[in-house]
């Protein structure tokens, strides 16, 4: 695949840890939504990933995946616009990673901030010292890799997975991406620009390699992406020529930062099933409206004549998601005033809350009663990922040396 095609490609997943809630709506399945109208997405169900902290409970996974999916298609995931697969189904993740392992410094993965953080917490009620927890890293990158994806939306805090998913692929088309004679092939493409374009080029690529100017090496990738006239092998050997490695076998991803959307949970804490503070995307109306009912509120508020601050408490948290200024303004002014009682602020949070789900619940009827076509979307989105898998995993193999035909 060419840069330019991988650049139209995004790839996502989720482990299948539980039922999704309204935070992973906001946080992640909105952008999911925006981005599958856009680009070329894959989105998966991460259940390898599930295992390396949940090892000893594969019980649940397989059930937490179908459940997962319908919470997927529910918020507005559509097969049509995106495929959905799961990731066991598609064995050549797995040996891609082993692949890449071969070549992945034992140094790097332990740097990445998550495995530190997970390794340091002394209270952690996860066996998180295993093979497969370290490697994690690796296999995300395989995950991205695999599929040549030149987008990955996260948030900012994990933009370092993506980061080491970069490294990964520049090292590996350093070592296995060069041509016999692959200097003097880049150079043959570089004339192929015509004179302006391949001053301009050679430029850009001193300034990048000699002074690290990052804008150098965008503006002279924009460059070649522009040329439309020359073949897809000389326009890979342009861009890894660029960073002074090899062919670019397995495109470098980016990062697609998205908006860190976090959304409060009953408690005011960020929601998350670990704080038992939820509302699940499919979650009963009824069960709904006690949820909210009976949140926390400011604790000066004792009496419904005691005045509050918004600024303490839970609901108004939910304000700032669910209601518009006006609404925002009216409960605000209730509650330093005493004006209102905590039931009357909760009562529009209650409607919009209701009123964001009522399609989702209607939309995930159809699955629930009809567990086939679930099946049907899932497996055809693994049939089409596979074809995709295997021919980057033949360019893989025969770049190794693996190609024994």
């Amino acid at each position: 695949m060419s840069l330019i095609e991988a650049q139209k490609r995004v790839l996502s997943g989720m482990r299948p840890t539980g039922r999704l809630h309204l935070g992973h709506y906001h946080g992640v399945l909105k952008n999911w939504i925006v981005l599958q109208h856009e680009f070329d997405c894959m989105f998966f169900v991460a259940d390898w990933h599930a295992l390396t902290t949940h090892y000893e409970e594969p019980e649940i996974i397989q059930d937490n995946v179908w459940e997962m999916v319908i919470d997927w298609l529910a918020a507005g995931v559509n097969p049509g616009s995106a495929e959905l697969f799961i990731q066991s189904q598609v064995p050549e993740h797995a040996e891609l990673h082993l692949l890449l392992s071969m070549i992945t410094p034992l140094s790097w993965v332990e740097r990445v901030p998550s495995y530190k953080d997970m390794m340091s917490r002394s209270n952690n009620d996860r066996d998180v010292s295993t093979y497969g927890f370290l490697g994690y890293p690796v296999l995300q990158s395989a995950d991205i890799l695999i599929y040549q994806a030149g987008n990955v939306p996260v948030g900012a805090d994990q933009v370092p997975h993506v980061e080491i998913t970069r490294e990964i692929a520049r090292r590996f088309n350093h070592i296995y991406g060069r041509d016999s004679g692959f200097e003097e092939l880049a150079e043959e493409a570089i004339k192929k620009l015509g004179r302006k374009n391949a001053g301009l080029y050679r430029e850009l690529r001193r300034e990048f390699m000699e002074e690290g100017k990052q804008e150098s090496l965008e503006t002279a990738q924009a460059l070649v992406s522009d040329q439309q006239n020359i073949p897809l092998g000389d326009r890979d050997r342009l861009f890894g020529y660029l960073e002074g490695g090899g062919k670019a076998i397995l495109p470098e991803p980016r990062a697609l930062l998205t908006d860190a959307s976090v959304m409060p949970g009953l408690d005011g804490q960020k929601m998350s099933k670990s704080y038992g503070n939820t509302i699940s995307l499919r979650e009963d109306p009824e069960i709904v409206e006690k949820k909210i009912k009976t949140m926390t509120t400011d604790p000066a508020r004792v009496r419904r004549t005691d005045p509050g601050d918004p600024k303490k408490c839970p609901v108004f948290s939910l304000h700032e998601i669910y209601s518009d200024e006006e609404t925002r303004r009216w409960a605000a002014a209730g509650c330093t005033s005493a004006g209102i009682g905590c039931i009357d602020c909760k009562k529009p949070l209650i409607e919009a809350i209701l009123q964001e789900q009522q399609p989702m619940r209607e939309r995930a009827r159809q699955y629930e009663e009809n567990p086939d076509l679930v099946k049907g979307i899932v497996a055809e989105g693994c049939e089409k990922a596979r074809t995709i898998a295997r021919s980057t995993l033949e360019e893989v193999r025969s770049a190794m040396g693996l190609n024994y035909r």
